[in-house]
């Protein structure tokens, strides 16, 4: 356990104890808590502040992501190396899996950018029903407001000061920065980039998630049923994306035919958790 703590220390005795269990050992909350307490071990709370609750319409607590591929959340979060250069990382999050899909580090990063990014995750994961963002230039510009509505993608955008209406972003950042970025010192580009590659992968497959019952986010995902129920698979909307998809080629294409089409790429079936 304590070896676990050295390696974690952000972690509480709650998930501490789920890393133990999946590594095989019989440890329960109770009996983690004991030793947590015997040792002397705690983390620091941050003070938090009060925060009213979202109440545009595009806010997550009112179009909440029901399965997965439903809303997508993006945002920004920023750092600087050692020597003072300022590195930019582009964060998309399932909201309803909490699954990571993307956590691209550059020191800046432009709407082109954005879409190379985004066309080759719908290659990979399909197409989202939504996308939710805060009003930065960056999801506003028209070339990514006409792209996302030539893939019939709803663009939500939240209201302007009200970073707690993208819950689900912020939520991750913050566990990005409490857990990576306080921890880390970045040489340089290329080892910010190294270093978040293996931070992701360690997030998306090896750590509890608590909204997800301490299982990792990855592990949630695949839990996920293939198809989409007939009740969502039967909309007009969907009847539309499956007669496109019928009439487009293989949809793994090179990013350029996204970014460039005037058609809706094929799209997967939803899938429903």
């Amino acid at each position: 356990m304590l070896q676990l703590v050295r390696r974690r220390p952000r972690f509480g005795y709650r998930r501490i104890a789920a890393l133990l269990r999946a590594d095989g050992f019989r440890a329960s909350e109770s009996r983690v808590l004991r030793l947590w307490r015997k040792e002397g071990l705690k983390v620091p709370r941050k003070k938090r502040k009060r925060r009213r609750l979202g109440v545009k319409e595009n806010g997550c607590d009112r179009r909440r992501a029901t399965h997965k591929n439903h809303v997508w959340a993006w945002d920004f979060v920023f750092d600087k190396t050692s020597k003072g250069t300022q590195l930019k990382w582009l964060s998309i999050v399932d909201e309803h899996t909490r699954e990571c899909l993307a956590l691209k580090c550059d020191r800046g990063i432009t709407s082109e950018d954005v879409i190379d990014t985004l066309a080759e995750l719908f290659a990979m994961h399909g197409v989202p029903e939504h996308i939710r963002s805060d009003n930065g230039p960056e999801f506003t510009a028209g070339t990514i407001r006409r792209w996302l509505e030539q893939l019939d993608v709803g663009a939500l955008y939240i209201e302007p000061g009200s970073p707690w209406q993208n819950g689900y972003a912020e939520s991750f950042h913050s566990r990005f920065r409490d857990e990576f970025l306080a921890v880390e010192e970045f040489e340089s580009l290329a080892a910010a980039r190294r270093l978040t590659a293996a931070w992701r992968d360690d997030y998306n497959h090896h750590r509890p998630h608590s909204s997800l019952g301490y299982v990792a986010p990855a592990e949630f995902a695949t839990r996920c049923p293939a198809s989409a129920p007939e009740s969502l698979s039967a909309t007009p909307q969907a009847r539309l994306r499956s007669s496109r998809a019928a009439a487009l080629p293989n949809p793994y294409l090179h990013n350029a035919w996204y970014r460039n089409s005037m058609l809706v790429t094929p799209i997967p079936s939803s899938t429903v958790c």
